[in-house]
């Protein structure tokens, strides 16, 4: 480092950095720092240029972690950095290039160090080397000023605060890169830090007014999508290539930290904007988990995007990762699928998504889907998730939130396309396939455990449980919509006409008797409409015998079951599952960030 150019090979034997993890104090006010932050050697764009300099400045590093508490040069960085913040706006708007690409490098000289500080101590430990009083060896003063709460503050500031312009980006990038590093503790735990410094920091204190702003900061910076300034207009020799880097980290930020509560009502922002960005994004993982997060913690939010009358381009994106589900990670699939079940809690949109009609669904490869409405693609989706997941990865919770879903629409079920009518029937098929041959087996190992005088195996019976449990909600999905909206629904009852079969086992079944009342009166209501209109009928013909009988059917005969109605609620505990998803996205995201995947410990990595 300093004045001249680097390579990052030659950063172990640079003079500049020996200094500063050295034995000897160097005063705030030393002209060695302006040598320091005089470099310009081209930022790694890369995990292996990243990995490169991390294995290059580790020695420094751990130098520095073993000489500060008697040196107290850490400190000594900081407070010329915050010092120079102060003027930094200013510097912005005087086109000063030289004072903001300095501060600019001792902040990147920061995040460096304080990665390798929290990888290889405590939480403990870290705050020491934060409130070591200056220039009294090793000793700690409790009444000394928190120099790491001091620097959270400015960078939340300096994030919020300074204009994002050509030669600012690279310094507001470096600021959500630094603050990622301040969270990051979490990595090397295998447990969830529930009262980590970053909450302490973040939910009292100083810092806790900014926190807000932080948030609405890193929304518009998601709204903004800003790609890096081109070569030339910015303050530094070589321009990363990261496009909406910003915005990557950002996204991190805004779901790792500690205080999501703090989207719903403190502040105002362009709900327009950003659902617009929401519908752009969703093939990424950030956008689907921050537009789950606004969804469920933000009721102004959720009614706006609810009473949206494009509501199609905000779903199918959220479909289009349901369908091609082989191709995503588990924790994107429940994002998607939970946001669904989240929208069909409301009634209005139950109805308004089978009034859009879709046009040549192109990504939709089973069948042509010329002209479709958005409910019967909905339904579609689902169905053939639930039939991923029966063959696949047989996730009871999937299947619970799509049948969820399902239910929650089932009352409003209109004008279902022929397809999806059918779908509906053949799940129930293969649900009633799939339910015989458990019955099969479970009867055949009772048979041959009393046989051979052993106590009989329990799974088969707790798999026939579960396979009852779907056929009854499957079941309670037909009947609910046989119920509400019979009449708009001729195609279901052709698809049930003609796989009457099915459902005859089930008249007499204890588990599904009651249910079954509804479907078995229609079942036998049209089949003798069918009877008496002669055989070798059409199927334009059965049809329009189906559509005069929905008009002479008596709907007092049918009887009136519990509205069908699912609602979301997160876990007990949601963090266990929220933050190693949210730091894994972080840690394959972040471009200009590096972690040894031997140091992580909150979650298993991948081989390569």
């Amino acid at each position: 480092m300093g004045s001249n150019s680097s390579r990052i090979s030659d950063l172990p034997k640079n003079e500049y950095l020996k200094k500063l993890s050295g034995t000897e104090s160097v005063s705030e006010n030393d002209p060695f720092w302006n040598q320091l932050l005089s470099f310009s050697f081209p930022a790694p764009t890369s995990s292996t240029e990243l990995k490169l300099l991390e294995e290059a400045t580790i020695s420094v590093c751990r130098s520095l972690v073993e000489n500060n508490p008697r040196t107290g040069n850490l400190g000594a960085l900081i407070k010329v950095f915050l010092s120079r913040t102060k003027e930094l706006k200013l510097s912005a708007e005087c086109q000063n290039h030289i004072f903001i690409w300095q501060t600019h490098n001792a902040l990147f000289i920061i995040c460096c160090l304080l990665k390798v500080f929290i990888c290889e101590m405590s939480e403990e430990e870290l705050q020491l080397h934060f409130t070591y009083e200056e220039k009294s060896p090793g000793s700690y003063c409790s009444d000394s000023e928190d120099l790491l709460e001091e620097l959270l503050c400015c960078l939340i500031q300096l994030i919020t605060d300074i204009p994002l312009l050509d030669i600012t980006y690279e310094i507001s990038v470096e600021a959500i890169s630094t603050m990622v590093v301040f969270l990051s503790c979490q990595l090397f735990h295998k447990e969830v830090l529930r009262q980590s410094i970053s909450h302490k920091y973040l939910m009292r204190g100083p810092c806790l007014p900014y926190t807000s702003k932080l948030v609405k900061t890193l929304l518009y910076n998601f709204i903004r999508q800003e790609k890096p300034p081109p070569p030339g207009a910015s303050v530094f020799p070589q321009q990363s290539d990261g496009g909406g880097l910003l915005y990557g980290l950002a996204s991190g930020v805004a779901n790792s930290s500690p205080f999501p509560s703090s989207i719903p009502h403190a502040f105002q922002i362009n709900f327009n904007s950003l659902y617009t960005a929401l519908c752009e994004q969703q093939t990424s993982d950030q956008a689907t988990l921050l537009l789950y997060t606004l969804l469920h913690q933000n009721s102004n939010i959720r009614t706006y995007m609810l009473a949206r009358t494009d509501m199609e381009n905000l779903v199918l994106p959220i479909l289009e990762i349901l369908y091609h589900v082989e191709e995503r990670n588990s924790h994107h699939v429940y994002m998607a699928l939970i946001i669904l079940l989240i929208l069909t809690e409301d009634d209005g949109f139950n109805r308004s998504i089978h009034e859009v009609i879709l046009k040549n669904i192109t990504w939709y490869s089973e069948r042509i889907l010329t002209e479709i409405s958005l409910g019967s693609l909905l339904i579609l989706v689902v169905i053939r998730t639930i039939q991923y997941n029966m063959t696949r990865t047989r996730d009871k919770y999937l299947h619970t939130n799509c049948l969820a879903a399902l239910a929650n629409m089932s009352a409003q079920f209109r004008s279902l396309h022929q397809y999806a009518a059918q779908r509906i029937i053949s799940l129930f098929s293969l649900l009633s396939k799939k339910h015989n041959k458990v019955l099969e087996q479970a009867t055949q190992s009772l048979r041959g455990s009393l046989s051979s005088n052993d106590v009989p195996l329990p799974d088969y019976a707790q798999d026939l449980n579960v396979i009852e449990e779907v056929i009854r909600m499957m079941l309670e999905i037909i009947n609910s919509c046989l119920t509400n909206s019979l009449h708009h629904n001729p195609n279901l009852v052709y698809a049930l006409l003609y796989k009457r079969d099915l459902f005859e086992q089930f008249r007499t079944h204890p588990s599904f008797q009651d249910i079954m009342q509804n479907i078995d009166l229609v079942i036998t209501f049209f089949s003798s409409r069918l009877l008496q209109a002669g055989a070798e009928l059409s199927v334009e013909r059965v049809l329009e015998i189906i559509k005069q009988g929905l008009v002479a059917l008596p709907k007092d005969r049918l009887k009136k079951f519990p509205e069908l109605k699912f609602k979301y609620v997160e876990e007990e505990q949601p963090e266990e599952f929220f933050i190693p998803y949210v730091w894994s996205l972080v840690y394959n995201s972040a471009v200009g960030l590096y972690w040894n995947p031997q140091d992580i410990q909150l979650f298993t990595m991948d081989p390569d």
